[in-house]
């Protein structure tokens, strides 16, 4: 089994290519950022990618956008998200359309390596690893508006919140305002709110907000 690791944690990084080379895995490459996993995969062609969520330069949801995106690139490829962020809006988004070679687990939950690499297997073979905290998560997530938002949406949001402009946000998220429009595009039809002349759908987005996070 051919493997990409995807890891901004230089130790954690080292530590996981001793675990899976004794395995018998093939560590073919090694990733600290999203770009560097994306240009791996595409050089190498892996049978799965293990890939952590928060990664350079953001620590945010780099590498879950960059799964995604390997997903779309290379629907051969296997991706396993190994974290210790159980965040169920991310899971959704890796789930999105066909849910076969996929997998999220979370780092302080693996209690062996053997289960590891069995999960890894099952990925890379096309089967599905969820951790059941996931899972559970996910099932219990409820219908709140926030509930349908991305991390980027949520902080975008939040922003707006604050009274930022799509500028303003921009540079604060170091990002394009037409990445901020697209997410605040996104949040508008989340929260089911049309594009009309008469209503400001920034005001009663913000509004839906504070009302889901105020005291």
């Amino acid at each position: 089994m051919r493997v990409v690791i995807a890891e901004d944690s230089v130790i954690l990084r080292e530590g996981m290519v001793e675990l899976l080379t004794a395995r018998g895995c093939e560590i073919v490459a090694t990733a600290g950022d999203a770009d560097e996993l994306l240009a791996a995969v595409a050089e190498h062609a892996p049978d799965v990618a293990v890939v952590d969520i928060r990664m350079p330069p953001t620590h945010t949801d780099e590498g879950i956008r960059a799964a995604v995106q390997l997903r779309a690139d290379h629907p051969r490829v296997g991706v396993l998200v190994f974290s210790q962020h159980a965040e169920p809006s991310w899971a959704a988004r890796l789930l999105a359309g066909e849910a076969a070679g996929v997998g999220y687990l979370l780092k302080e939950r693996v209690a062996a390596t053997a289960d590891f690499v069995e999960a890894l297997r099952r990925v890379a073979a096309g089967g599905v690893a969820l951790d059941p905290e996931i899972v559970s998560r996910m099932l219990n997530r409820g219908t709140r508006p926030l509930d349908r938002l991305t991390a980027r949406e949520r902080e975008v949001l939040d922003l707006m919140a604050q009274g930022h402009s799509n500028r303003s946000v921009s540079a604060l998220l170091v990002i394009s305002e037409r990445a901020v429009e697209k997410h605040a595009a996104s949040v508008f039809a989340k929260f089911g709110l049309p594009a009309t002349e008469a209503d400001n759908r920034r005001v009663k987005a913000v509004v839906t907000y504070l009302q889901e996070v105020g005291p």
